[in-house]
């Protein structure tokens, strides 16, 4: 081999390549002015579309994914029109079956994951749950604050949030407290044996339906269940608006409702092993006396 040739060699493939780089300039400029003008073409379909579906659909969920999935289609179209402007073709099929076989893979390797982001979509397109909405759901009570692709957030009520992934939510049960604009409220007590059952009804039922947030159109109802060891067990419903209403707070009222009209009317609220029965230690002692 004559290495006295080797610049001279050298120096051919370097122009060479000169060439054909500044040959190919046109080509690469034309494709990453494409690819740029599709990206923000991409962000504009992707907010006019997410500004015309705010005006025919509440569903923030719903136009937040429409707009995603709008922004990363033209994206990919502008990324293979620019391969093809290069003349890669041929590179444009390859990245086409990995894409399907990367996408295979990934289902396999993060089924969780995609079952996640299904569920999400699933969950905005059917809309069992909306923001706003206090819901019960997977052993959680509290307000929905964002719907996510891969998630839902909420608000217990105790100052923290919980995430909780969308499979579980879309695949589990969800008692949603504020779709109808209305719940029933349990109040459980007890009353003394020696009162007047008939007269506690009237008297709690009362001043219970007095309270402002219990709602006109539903009777405040009173159902005594069954006779305890120390006292005559009653259950006591009524209704409220959960969205305008906490119901912790229209509970509390209506139990210091119900126990100021007992104590008005000298009922006894007897609680079995907690509470002692005075009139009953004062029947007793009567009954002895005599």
């Amino acid at each position: 081999m004559d290495f006295s040739q080797a610049p001279g060699l050298i120096y051919a493939d370097i122009s060479l390549w000169i060439r054909n780089t500044i040959r190919f300039l046109p080509e690469l400029a034309m494709a990453i002015l494409l690819f740029v003008f599709f990206t923000f073409l991409s962000r504009w379909l992707s907010r006019i579309m997410t500004k015309g579906l705010h005006q025919i659909s509440s569903n923030q969920s719903l136009v937040n994914l429409t707009g995603a999935v709008i922004r990363a289609v033209t994206v990919a179209v502008g990324l293979f029109i620019a391969l093809g402007v290069l003349g890669l073709d041929k590179t444009v099929t390859s990245l086409l079956a990995g894409a399907g076989v990367i996408a295979l893979a990934v289902g396999f390797a993060f089924q969780d994951l995609t079952a996640n982001f299904i569920s999400g979509t699933m969950i905005a397109l059917a809309r069992p749950i909306q923001v706003g909405d206090t819901v019960e759901t997977n052993g959680y009570t509290g307000k929905v604050l964002d719907i996510k692709l891969r998630s839902v957030v909420m608000d217990n009520g105790q100052g923290q949030t919980v995430e909780i992934p969308s499979k579980d939510v879309f695949q589990k049960p969800i008692t949603n407290f504020s779709r109808i604009g209305q719940r029933r409220i349990e109040l459980t007590a007890g009353v003394s044996y020696l009162d007047d059952l008939a007269k506690a009804q009237q008297v709690a039922k009362a001043a219970v339906a007095r309270l402002p947030f219990v709602l006109p159109g539903h009777s405040v109802e009173l159902h005594y269940r069954n006779f305890a060891d120390a006292n005559v067990q009653f259950v006591l419903y009524f209704w409220i608006n959960p969205v305008t209403t906490n119901w912790q707070a229209a509970l509390s009222e209506a139990i210091m409702a119900v126990k100021r009209t007992f104590d008005e009317h000298q009922i006894l609220i007897v609680f079995a092993g907690q509470t002692f029965d005075l009139k009953q230690k004062l029947m007793n002692n009567q009954t002895e006396g005599a």
